[in-house]
C-alpha cells in the first residue's frame, strides 16, 4: 500500500516548485500597479486632458487584447523563456520612454506596446504555473496567486510616495521592477509548460451561455476600468496630497481582498444572480458616496473607498462562477477566458466614458458615473431572473477568486478539476458539479 501524503503536504510541495514564478508575477504586478497611477498622476500635473489620461488606460487594453492573440504565436515561434526576456526588455524600455518625452500621443503609443507586453508576460507566466500545479490542488495554488495579486497592487501603490512623480525616479524603478522580473523566469528550474493556447472572444456565445455574466464582465471593465485610469486624479482634484493617492488606492485594493471571499462564498449558497444584483446595488451606493463626500474629509474618502473596492472587485470572479454554472463540461476556459477579453473591452470604453463625463460635471462626475453602470446592470440582472430560472444548487460550480490578468489564469483551477474543499461550506451543502450525480 502506498503512504497516503497529507494535502498540505502536495500543496506546499507545488508552491515550492512554482515560488520563482509566484515571485517574478509579485515583481511585474507591482511594477505595472505603479505605472498605472503614476501615469495619471503624471498626466495631470503635466496638463493632460482628462480625455487624454482616459485614452491611457484605454491605450493599455488595446495592447493587453492584442497581446492575448499574439504571445501564443511568439510562444510557438521562439519558446516562453525567449519571449518573456524580449517582452520583458520591451516593457521596462516603454517604462524608460514615457520620461524621455511627455506628450500625449507618445504616450498612448508606450502604453498599448506595455498592454502586449504585459499580457504576454501574465500568460506565460500564469501557463508555467498551472501546467506545475496538481490538477486537484489548483484551486489552492490560485487562492495564494490571488493573495500574491492583491500584496503586489498594494506594495505598487506605496511605492508612489518614494519619489516626486514630476521626476525621473518613478518611472525608473518601474523599469527596475519588471527588469527583475526577467531573474526568477529565467533562473528557475521547471519544465517550461505546453504552448500557450489564444483566447477568443464570441460575444453571441457568451451572451447565450449567461446574460448577467456577458454584462458583468462588460460593466466592471467599464465602471472599474475608469475607476484605475481616473481615481488617482480625482483625488488630486480634491485637493488631497501625493501620499493620499496611494493610501486611497490602497485602500480600494484592501476592501476588494476582504470582498472577495465571503461574497463569493455567499455566491455559493443562493443564486448567484442575487449576489450580483446586491453587490451592483453596493457598488452604486458606495460611489454615490465618493462622488459626494469624498472631498469632505481624509476619512470619509478611506471608509468608502474600502467599501467601494469591496463591492466592486468580486463582480468579475462571481460573473465568472456563474458563466461556468451555465457552460458546457470543458468549455470553461474558453469562456472565462472570453470574458476577461469582454472585460478588457469595457476597459477601453470606460476611461473614455468617464473623462467626458468629469470634463462636463467635475471630478466627482467619476464616481457618478460608475453608479450610473452600476445601477444599470443591476436592473439588468433582476429583469434576467424574472426571465430565466436560476441554475440547479447540485450543478453549480465552486467560486474561485479569479485574478483579472490574462485568460491563462483560468487554466490554473478549471472548475471541473477543482478540489472539494475550495470552498469551505457548512455540512449539507455542495459547491461544485460532481462528475457521477450530474449529465451535463
Amino acid at each position: 500500500m502506498r503512504p497516503v501524503v497529507p494535502t498540505e503536504s502536495i500543496v506546499r510541495q507545488a508552491l515550492l516548485t512554482i515560488a520563482a514564478l509566484l515571485v517574478a508575477a509579485a515583481i511585474l504586478l507591482a511594477g505595472n500597479g505603479l505605472q498605472n497611477t503614476l501615469l495619471s498622476i503624471r498626466g495631470n500635473l503635466e496638463g493632460f486632458s482628462l480625455t487624454a489620461i482616459g485614452l491611457l488606460l484605454s491605450s493599455f487594453f488595446v495592447g493587453f487584447i492584442a497581446g492575448c492573440q499574439l504571445t501564443p504565436v511568439f510562444v510557438k515561434s521562439v519558446g516562453h523563456i525567449r519571449t518573456f526576456t524580449a517582452l520583458a526588455s520591451i516593457a521596462s524600455a516603454a517604462a524608460l520612454g514615457h520620461a524621455l518625452l511627455v506628450d500625449p500621443v507618445w504616450w498612448m503609443l508606450l502604453r498599448a506596446v506595455t498592454g502586449v507586453c504585459i499580457a504576454g508576460l501574465n500568460m506565460i507566466i500564469e501557463s508555467w504555473i498551472s501546467e506545475r500545479a496538481p490538477a486537484d490542488k489548483r484551486g489552492r495554488v490560485l487562492a495564494v496567486y490571488r493573495v500574491v495579486d492583491f500584496s503586489a497592487l498594494l506594495i505598487g501603490q506605496m511605492l508612489l510616495t518614494l519619489a516626486d512623480p514630476l521626476g525621473f525616479a518613478l518611472f525608473a524603478l518601474v523599469s527596475i521592477l519588471i527588469s527583475l522580473a526577467l531573474v526568477p523566469v529565467a533562473l528557475s528550474t521547471a519544465v517550461a509548460p505546453q504552448p500557450i493556447k489564444g483566447a477568443r472572444l464570441n460575444i453571441r456565445k457568451l451572451w447565450a451561455i449567461s446574460p448577467v455574466a456577458a454584462a458583468g464582465s462588460l460593466s466592471c471593465g467599464a465602471a472599474n476600468g475608469a475607476f484605475w485610469a481616473l481615481g488617482p486624479v480625482y483625488v488630486q482634484q480634491a485637493g488631497y496630497e501625493i501620499g493620499v493617492i496611494a493610501t486611497f488606492m490602497s485602500t480600494v485594493i484592501l476592501g476588494g481582498a476582504l470582498g472577495q471571499w465571503p461574497l463569493g462564498v455567499l455566491s455559493d449558497l443562493v443564486d448567484r444572480r442575487r449576489v450580483i444584483a446586491g453587490i451592483a446595488i453596493g457598488t452604486m451606493l458606495g460611489a454615490g458616496a465618493l462622488a459626494l463626500y469624498g472631498s469632505l474629509s481624509l476619512w470619509l474618502l478611506l471608509s468608502v473607498g474600502v467599501l467601494f473596492g469591496a463591492m466592486s472587485m468580486p463582480v468579475f470572479a462571481i460573473s465568472a462562477a456563474l458563466a461556468h454554472d451555465r457552460a458546457e463540461p470543458g468549455e470553461y476556459v474558453e469562456t472565462s477566458g472570453g470574458l476577461l477579453l469582454l472585460y478588457g473591452v469595457g476597459a477601453m470604453i470606460g476611461p473614455l466614458v468617464g473623462a467626458q463625463v468629469m470634463e462636463a460635471a467635475g471630478a466627482s462626475a467619476l464616481f457618478l458615473y460608475a453608479a450610473a453602470v452600476y445601477a444599470v446592470f443591476a436592473v439588468f440582472t433582476a429583469a434576467e431572473m424574472r426571465r430565466r430560472p436560476p441554475v440547479p444548487f447540485e450543478e453549480m460550480a465552486a467560486y474561485v477568486p479569479v485574478p483579472r490578468t490574462t485568460p491563462t489564469v483560468f487554466e490554473l483551477a478549471p472548475q471541473d478539476e477543482v478540489d472539494d474543499d475550495v470552498t469551505p461550506l457548512p455540512d449539507g451543502f455542495r459547491t461544485r458539479r460532481d462528475p457521477e450525480e450530474t449529465d451535463r
